[in-house]
């Protein structure tokens, strides 16, 4: 396991960043850049791709989906956390080659950018060739396992076409992104981008019921000394906007 700590760029208008940057619900954007000089514990999901790295529990994570629908062979990771240094290099050379239509549609800012965090993975078929920037990811076969598969352990496709005027990026069937259970489960089933589910609990906390039938109550808070007294497990993530969000469960009994 490797542990990468980096600094990453400020933008223009940078939003407030007071809170810690890294937790499983962060958002990253054009208008939520990266906060500056942090680090995130590293593994790779596929061991034949040592050179690709994740955050360690989305790294795990993957491993487990990959193995679940028997696709370790035929799924392979082309591109995971990247460096604030290798996203400028890819920004630069892709903006050389393509142009500044085509590098804004499909890749993000240096400092804008999910793989910064190592929460984020691009992956494609198995080639003897792969496209570094759009890999083809089919959506049928067992490529379609993995995708229906993939909320279950807390990937949501993160850039789809219809949210595109949400997201700033082009439609990448490629990209996921770890945000964790029941997260993915609940985005998946409404049609929610990670942009939208934030904004969704900045309204009204959610309660989802899991699989096992315990329930999960999710909520989107400023101040922590405001919250309960926590009955079963909780995690609490900074979300990059100025706000966490709680997340308990309910206790075992």
């Amino acid at each position: 396991m490797k542990t990468a700590t980096y600094t990453v760029y400020q933008a223009d208008h940078p939003a407030d960043f007071s809170l810690p940057p890294l937790g499983p619900l962060v958002l990253v954007n054009r208008q939520h850049p990266l906060q500056s000089g942090f680090s995130v514990p590293l593994q790779a999901p596929d061991e034949r791709h040592p050179e690709q790295l994740m955050e360690l529990q989305a790294a795990r994570m993957l491993n487990a989906c990959l193995r679940a629908v028997n696709c370790t062979d035929r799924i392979v990771p082309v591109s995971g956390w990247r460096s604030h240094r290798e996203q400028q290099a890819i920004w630069d050379e892709t903006l050389a080659c393509e142009g500044e239509a085509f590098t804004r549609s499909y890749v993000a800012l240096p400092g804008c950018s999910e793989h910064e965090t190592g929460l984020a993975i691009d992956l494609g078929a198995a080639a003897e060739k792969i496209d570094p920037i759009r890999p083809e990811l089919p959506r049928d076969g067992v490529y379609g396992d993995f995708r229906r598969a993939a909320a279950h352990y807390g990937f949501i496709e993160r850039y789809r076409a219809d949210k595109i005027a949400l997201t700033g990026i082009a439609a990448e069937p490629w990209h996921f992104r770890y945000v964790g259970v029941p997260h993915a489960r609940y985005m998946e089933l409404h049609g929610l981008c990670l942009e939208e589910y934030i904004a969704l609990l900045a309204e009204t906390p959610l309660v989802c019921r899991l699989e096992n039938g315990r329930t999960v109550t999710v909520r989107r808070v400023k101040d922590l000394q405001a919250l309960p007294p926590a009955a079963g497990a909780r995690q609490i993530s900074p979300d990059n906007t100025g706000c966490y969000i709680v997340t308990d469960w309910e206790a075992m009994k």
